[in-house]
């Protein structure tokens, strides 16, 4: 009988022993694939191709659905060589108030990133502090952070759901201080992986604003979004976009990301959609 409950109990912190090992397997396994499934999204949301160009129109809604506002802007974007790093330019054609204005931004991967922006009617170059990259771009629904994309190492990521369709990402800042929101929610494409909505929660724990994709091209061989929006659930205001004109690998050079270009307008881009 000593024998016998000896042999029991060795059985029983094996199994307990491989019980926790598989578990804990299966844990590492989940955040591999989390972390690869957020990765892979975030390259087709913010980085296929070498670079790109585009016209964008923004109509910005009251809570009516009244369109108060509308932006032109032509945005010009190009991954650096490691393929993580980008710089961004942005310039505003309509409406004549903003006429000429341009945002540029580096992004960086290892501290927060350079931002500028330049004001015509002052005749005025500003460097923006990290802290206004969660401020309102031009008035509408998106933040600066929006605009260029939020890199995944800032977020901790858990995969809540698997469905035919989609993956259902939970991402937490790991600094929370940082931002104005406690948490976001993504719904990501299975097939594309195209984030394809995104709900944010504030501090607690009601909706916060929803970012939408209504259109998703194929555009040399590559899955864009050419139409979305983002809807401040709580004001009830939103923001609807549409990318227009999408070129690909057009050899963008590096000078136009420079302080010289804030100014000087590299017109031979701004004006591609014309040729």
């Amino acid at each position: 009988m000593k024998q016998k409950n000896k042999f029991e109990m060795t059985f029983n912190k094996t199994f307990f022993v491989l019980l926790f090992l598989c578990s804990f397997a299966m844990q590492n396994t989940q955040a591999q694939n989390v972390e690869d499934i957020v990765n892979k999204a975030n390259k087709v949301f913010k980085y296929n191709g070498d670079d790109r160009i585009n016209v964008v129109n923004m109509d910005i809604k009251n809570k009516n659905g009244k369109v108060v506002m509308n932006r032109e802007l032509v945005l010009i974007r190009k991954n650096d060589a490691s393929g993580l790093g980008q710089k961004w330019y942005s310039y505003f054609k309509k409406p004549a108030d903003i006429r000429k204005m341009v945002f540029m931004v580096w992004k960086n991967t290892k501290k927060d990133d350079d931002r500028w922006i330049y004001l015509p009617a002052m005749d005025l170059v500003k460097r923006l502090a990290g802290s206004d990259k969660r401020s309102s771009f031009v008035g509408s629904q998106f933040v600066y952070e929006d605009v260029t994309g939020r890199l995944p190492k800032l977020d901790t990521h858990e995969l809540i759901k698997t469905t035919d369709d989609y993956y259902e990402v939970k991402s937490t800042p790991k600094n929370t201080s940082a931002v104005e929101f406690s948490y976001f929610y993504t719904w990501i494409d299975k097939k594309t992986f195209v984030p394809t909505k995104r709900v944010y929660y504030d501090k607690n724990g009601d909706k916060q604003r929803e970012y939408r994709v209504d259109k998703v091209e194929k555009i040399q061989n590559y899955d864009t979004i050419t139409a979305f929006s983002m809807t401040n659930i709580q004001t009830g205001e939103s923001t609807y976009v549409n990318y227009i004109d999408i070129k690909y690998n057009v050899g963008i050079p590096d000078n136009i990301f420079t302080e010289t270009y804030l100014r000087r307008v590299p017109r031979k881009w701004v004006s591609y959609n014309k040729k």
